[in-house]
């Protein structure tokens, strides 16, 4: 086992481990109510549309439109 690559893998973990703690530290800071567009880094991870796997759900019939028996 190679000690420099087993360093350079820790150290490249430390970093992305930073930017996460970065990342996480704007977003607390940000809370509570803003106005206008929202920064560029943060909408590009919102995704929109329906969930995967979501449906329409079927409407229950209602007294005028059941059947009568």
């Amino acid at each position: 086992m190679d000690l420099n690559q087993v360093l350079a893998q820790l150290k490249a973990e430390k970093e992305a481990i930073e930017e996460a703690v970065a990342v996480l530290t704007r977003l607390a800071m940000q809370r509570g109510k803003r106005r206008g567009r929202p920064p560029k880094w943060m909408s590009e991870v919102k995704r929109r549309g329906r969930p995967i796997g979501s449906k329409n759900k079927p409407k229950a019939p209602t007294k005028a439109q059941a059947p009568e028996a």
